[in-house]
């Protein structure tokens, strides 16, 4: 699978990391299309956040290349995860602006029925908010809240965090070891 990853702003650069980690140990994915806004690095470097850059299967595209692969949908790419997605990425997409390579790539995903989720991390949420997901998620898109889950009694701040990126790994239909109700 070929994957399109996207980081915003918005707090919580670690589930990116822990994306990409998990994607890299996948054999189903054969390529990362990395794209970071214009204040991802500096908010990731804020929070102490590393990423794993440095792995062949991953691909650096700068945001402001209209030109690049992503931006369109004969380049076939298969899913997207914006993670984590600001409510103003979110609103720029679902109001159809594609002025960034991340929202001309949500809009491809969209436009070609391909998966595409939006990690959103923001709280409290407003009603213009709400209605932008709603949006997206009648166009085709899945809202995918950071909030992470507690069945599995994580240990730590990563293992509550991987909860979600569990979920985004799923959804983009990869299968993956991951916590199962039930399954104790």
């Amino acid at each position: 699978m070929k994957i399109i990853v996207a980081i915003t702003a918005a707090s919580g650069a670690i589930y990116t990391r822990l994306l990409l980690e998990e994607l890299l140990r996948s054999e189903h994915i054969e390529r990362i299309a990395l794209i970071f806004s214009d204040k991802a690095r500096s908010v990731a470097s804020a929070e102490g956040v590393e990423l794993p850059l440095d792995n062949e299967c991953i691909t650096l595209y700068d945001n402001n290349d209209m030109f690049a692969s992503p931006a369109s949908g004969s380049a076939r790419w298969d899913a997207m995860v914006v993670i984590p997605s600001s409510v103003g990425t979110v609103g720029r997409v679902a109001s159809g602006i594609s002025q960034t390579l991340i929202e001309r790539a949500a809009d491809v995903m969209l436009k070609e029925r391909r998966r595409l989720v939006f990690v959103v991390r923001e709280t409290p949420l407003s009603l213009i908010h709400l209605r932008n997901m709603t949006t997206l998620t009648e166009a085709g898109a899945v809202i995918l809240p950071a909030s992470p889950s507690f069945y599995s009694q994580p240990r730590d701040i990563e293992q509550l965090c991987r909860t979600v990126v569990e979920r985004a790994v799923s959804l983009i239909g990869i299968d993956a070891p991951h916590y199962e109700w039930g399954n104790e």
